[in-house]
């Protein structure tokens, strides 16, 4: 199996991409809370001459434009099987709309996995097309991104959805 890693730019920022044979198994912003671990990036490509990476960065930049809604790339994250299921359903959420922690937990059958869904939700290593960034706090705000808050509300306003405050602890 070819696992590769190279860096993408966006209107984001640069992206460090991961994929095998199968597919992407990451794709993570500058500062990334979870990281792959280094020995884990396989090669160095140039995500040019890669087919995979290149078919990302058209559709990347066809949703920063405003001109994609759904991603058509072949995904291969690796997690456990909660985490699977976890990833799945955040798939499901449609562009420009919300769901919070504990709206996933009942989906799973029992609100209070709601930390336990928090938990794989922050591990997700697909970020954007395994859209993370639709998952809010119980009261809507924004709670954290593996990505920054400042990119979760990015990606929220890019695709219309209500946003509200981030809480304030004091």
């Amino acid at each position: 199996m070819l696992r590769r890693h190279a860096r993408l730019g966006t209107s984001m920022g640069d992206l460090l991409v991961v994929a095998d044979d199968g597919g992407l198994t990451g794709i993570y912003f500058p500062s990334h809370w979870h990281p792959p671990a280094a020995g884990s990036l396989g090669i160095d490509v140039d995500a040019r001459g890669d087919a995979l990476f290149s078919r990302l960065g058209v559709e990347l930049d066809e949703y920063f434009a405003g001109r994609r809604i759904r991603f058509d790339l072949p995904l291969a994250p690796v997690g456990d099987e909660f985490q699977h299921a976890v990833w799945a359903m955040l798939r499901d959420i449609p562009f420009g709309e919300t769901v919070t922690y504990g709206q996933l937990a009942e989906r799973l059958g029992d609100r209070n996995l709601a930390r336990r869904v928090g938990g794989a939700v922050g591990r997700n290593p697909i970020s954007i097309l395994v859209p993370c960034h639709r998952v809010v706090g119980a009261d809507g705000s924004l709670t954290g991104y593996a990505g920054g808050l400042d990119r979760k509300r990015q990606l929220l306003e890019l695709e219309g959805a209500e946003v509200v405050a981030q809480r304030r602890l004091f």
